[in-house]
């Protein structure tokens, strides 16, 4: 079936990381995979090996990007959305994705789900090395928009906040696994409060779209069950000046597949 008509609307086929990637999503009325995605695969340390699970993983974009950079992963995407699974699904079967699809699976489950049906549709206890996560950015009560559109699902986080997913994340990975999150900046502190107890080791990576300006995401990387304290590290920088061109390294992660050289804990 063509991707147009698992959609019932036009797709493209977008290229990551200067053409190692092609990502098959919706053309409109959904979330389009962008920046967030490739930064959040860079994440991950270049020495990074074992199983990557991608909660939430939508096409598929960040798990993809992971894989094509980290040659000693395998990767599950994790969505209950059976459209963009179908799309990620499309990507892997893109030749040009051939060197590492070979190395992604998909997996459909409701991460938000209780254990019993998390575990029963294969989301196991300790099935991960580490976890990947984009959560939608917003609480329900902060995002406002028609209940049928998807793009809106993309974006909300249901009355339970982010406690689902950091439950899952910390089901899912063995003792000692890393979790690495990419969220908005003034939602560090819901992120934090539901990380609490779960990890430690947390390095905190501000991402500011200028020199001069304020962080609008963060990149959060954690431990399962470490007890080692939080850090403030020096983040990045994603344009130029007061312009729209990239920095140097922005342009080595978005263009080239380079990693942010971020070290494990």
């Amino acid at each position: 079936m063509a991707d147009g008509a698992i959609l019932g609307s036009e797709t493209t086929r977008d290229a990551f990381l200067g053409g190692l990637v092609h990502v098959h999503q919706p053309k409109r009325g959904r979330h389009r995979a962008g920046l967030d995605a490739v930064y959040l695969a860079a994440a991950l340390p270049d020495a990074t090996q074992g199983h990557v699970v991608d909660l939430g993983a939508g096409v598929g974009t960040a798990g993809f990007c992971a894989a094509a950079r980290l040659k000693e992963i395998t990767v599950t995407l994790v969505d209950v959305d059976t459209t963009v699974l179908a799309l990620a699904r499309s990507g892997l079967d893109d030749p040009s994705n051939a060197a590492f699809a070979g190395r992604v699976s998909l997996l459909e489950a409701d991460i938000t789900a209780k254990g019993s049906l998390r575990h029963a549709s294969g989301l196991v206890p300790s099935m991960a090395d580490h976890v990947i996560m984009n959560p939608p950015y917003y609480e329900a009560d902060r995002f406002r928009a028609s209940p049928k559109s998807a793009r809106a699902d993309a974006h909300m986080l249901d009355d339970r906040g982010l406690e689902p997913w950091a439950k899952t994340a910390t089901d899912i990975l063995k003792e000692g696994g890393s979790l690495t999150v990419i969220f908005r900046a003034d939602g560090l502190q819901a992120l934090l409060n539901a990380l609490q107890g779960r990890f430690g080791a947390i390095d905190i990576i501000p991402l500011r779209p200028r020199p001069d300006a304020a962080a609008t995401r963060v990149l959060l990387r954690a431990i399962r069950a470490s007890k080692a304290p939080l850090r403030l590290m020096p983040g990045f920088v994603l344009h130029e000046g007061a312009g729209s061109d990239f920095t140097v390294q922005s342009r080595a992660v978005m263009r080239d597949g380079e990693g942010l050289g971020l070290q494990p804990r």
